[in-house]
C-alpha cells in the first residue's frame, strides 16, 4: 500500500518555510546539519534547500510502528 507523502515530491523547500517545522525546528535543523544529521540538504552558498523527495524519505526512516 502506498504512503501518502507529507512533503511535495517536485518541490524544492527554503530553510525558513514553515512546512520544515513539522519535523523540527529552524535552530534544531541547523544543528542536525552541523553534527550531519536530519534531512540530506542542498547549500547554495550559504542557502540552504531540502528537496521534497528527501524529505519524505526522512519522514519513512523515522517512522515507528507500534508493536501489536
Amino acid at each position: 500500500m502506498m504512503q501518502k507523502q507529507i512533503f511535495e515530491n517536485e518541490r524544492i523547500y527554503d530553510d525558513t518555510d514553515p512546512e520544515l517545522d513539522l519535523i523540527a525546528s529552524r535552530n534544531k535543523r541547523a544543528q542536525w546539519r552541523h553534527r550531519r544529521v536530519g534531512p540530506a540538504f542542498v547549500k547554495f552558498g550559504r542557502r540552504v534547500k531540502y528537496l521534497g523527495t528527501d524529505l519524505n524519505a526522512f519522514v519513512e526512516e523515522n517512522r515507528v510502528s507500534p508493536a501489536g
